[in-house]
C-alpha cells in the first residue's frame, strides 16, 4: 500500500527541515510525498531538494492553503492521502506503518488520532494535548473534530465526494471533514496515539478577529453541506480546546 503525504509550505525554511525529516525517516516503504510551495523567496526549495525522498515539489505561486493542499490531492498517485505542513511532524518513525496497517481493513476510509502542539522554538515542550478519543459522528454536534494532521483519507474518497473548498479562508478543513464524516458518513478508524507534532499558531486562533472570521466560516460549513448544527454546536466547538492545555500522563 503506497501513502501520499502532502506538504504545503511558503517560506518555511525555519522548520521544513524538521517536517521532511520526519518523514524520510518513516519504517514505511511506500510513500509518495509531494510538496507543494507557494513561490517561497527565502531556501525552502534549497532545503528540500536535499531530500532524495521527495517524490514531486512544485513551487507557483497559489490561492492559498487550500488551494496548494488541492494540487496535490490531484497529483497524489498514493492509495491513501495525508497532509503533513512544514510545522509538523511525526511523532516516530512508525506513524505511517501504523496508518496502513489499519488501512489493511477494506472497510475502513478514513484514519485519525492525538496531536500534540508544541512551542515553536523549543518543540520539545508540549503546550497542549489533544486528545481525540473514539468516534461517533453524533460527536460532530458537540463540536467535535479529528485533528487534521492526523486525517488519513482514501484518495478514491476525494475523487468521489470533492476536495477542500477553497471558497473558505480558515475552515474548509472542517467543512471537509463535516463533508465525508456527517454528510457521508464514511467509517472511520482511531490510532489511539500522539501522532503529530504540531508547533502552536494558527490562522483561526491568531486574534480574536481572526476567531469571529473562523466562527462565521464554522456555520457556512454545515450551511454549504446542507447541515444543520444544535444551537450550542459551534460554541462547544472552540471550548472543547480548553481540555487540550490539561497534561495527559
Amino acid at each position: 500500500m503506497t501513502l501520499t503525504i502532502i506538504t504545503a509550505c511558503f517560506n518555511a525554511s525555519s522548520t521544513i527541515a524538521d517536517t521532511l525529516r520526519s518523514i524520510a525517516n518513516q519504517s514505511h516503504p511506500n510513500i509518495e510525498h509531494i510538496i507543494i510551495d507557494g513561490a517561497s523567496v527565502d531556501d525552502t526549495m534549497s532545503i528540500v531538494q536535499q531530500f532524495q525522498h521527495v517524490s514531486t515539489c512544485i513551487s507557483e505561486k497559489d490561492g492559498g492553503i487550500y488551494d496548494a493542499m488541492n494540487k496535490g490531492i490531484k497529483l497524489a498517485k498514493g492509495d491513501v492521502v495525508g497532509i503533513l505542513n512544514a510545522d509538523d511532524v511525526y511523532a516516530n518513525n512508525d506513524i505511517i506503518s501504523k496508518v496502513a496497517a489499519l488501512f489493511e481493513d477494506e472497510s475502513v476510509e478514513a484514519v485519525y488520532g492525538d496531536l500534540v502542539f508544541v512551542d515553536q522554538l523549543q518543540t520539545n515542550k508540549i503546550k497542549r494535548t489533544w486528545i481525540a478519543g473514539t468516534y461517533h459522528y453524533k460527536q460532530l454536534y458537540n463540536g467535535w473534530m479529528p485533528p487534521h494532521p492526523t486525517f488519513f483519507v482514501r484518495r478514491s474518497l476525494y475523487e468521489k465526494f470533492g476536495n477542500f473548498n477553497t471558497s473558505l479562508t480558515s475552515a474548509a478543513d472542517y467543512e471537509l471533514m463535516l463533508r465525508f464524516l456527517l454528510k457521508h458518513k464514511i467509517k472511520l478508524a482511531y490510532l489511539p496515539e500522539i501522532m503529530v507534532h504540531m508547533r502552536q499558531g494558527g490562522k483561526s486562533t491568531a486574534s480574536i478577529k481572526n476567531r469571529l472570521i473562523a466562527n462565521k466560516e464554522d456555520h457556512l460549513a454545515w450551511k454549504i453541506n446542507g447541515l444543520k448544527p444544535h444551537s450550542f454546536t459551534l460554541i462547544l466547538k472552540p471550548l472543547r480546546k480548553i481540555k487540550q492545555f490539561i497534561t495527559y500522563g
